[in-house]
């Protein structure tokens, strides 16, 4: 866990300031990291009989294609507004001025299907909570949602209900 955590760099005020972002590009850059981070998410996820993964949009589909190649899977993307160009269900959800939303094709879930959501990290958790709407609208079963990172402190995962969550490296 130190090689990935140790490969997460921290930019200070980015965005703006007062933030500290939690910049992966590094552990992308590192085959060692990279691989042992997909790895440890192949190994939780490999005897759990995942029908689907879904990416939310941009950084997870890196972590979530990879790991569905990794476990034979397939793999579909969650994706802003206007991206996907078949029809597609929508999942609004609120940022700190206004809203947001994704989208996935109507057809991305199997009927009933287990599917493990992925993404890079969790903060506020109004992303993944949109996401996990969206697979539950398309008749999936949400197995858990993971996360390379988890900004703890942010208390994101108490947005996503009862699903379970997985992080690799959590910020207490």
């Amino acid at each position: 866990m130190d090689l990935i955590r140790d490969s997460i760099r921290d930019i200070p005020d980015f965005p703006k300031p007062g933030i500290v972002f939690k910049d992966i590009t590094p552990l992308l850059a590192d085959p060692a990291a990279f691989s042992r981070t997909l790895d440890l998410l192949a190994e939780r996820y490999r005897e759990q009989s995942i029908d689907r993964i879904v990416g939310i949009e941009s950084r997870g589909f890196l972590f979530g294609a990879a790991l569905a190649d990794r476990l034979g899977v397939g793999f579909a993307p969650a994706r802003k507004p206007g991206k996907l160009p078949y029809t597609s269900v929508r999942e609004e959800y609120s940022l700190e001025y206004g809203t947001d939303a994704i989208e996935m094709h109507q057809d991305a879930i199997p009927e009933a299907g287990k599917v493990l959501i992925v993404d890079d990290l969790l903060a506020t958790g109004g992303t993944a909570a949109a996401a996990i709407a969206l697979v539950k609208k398309l008749g999936g079963d949400v197995v858990e949602v993971a996360f390379v990172v988890e900004l703890g402190f942010l208390e994101g995962r108490a947005k996503l209900g009862d699903v379970p969550v997985f992080s690799l490296v959590n910020y207490t």
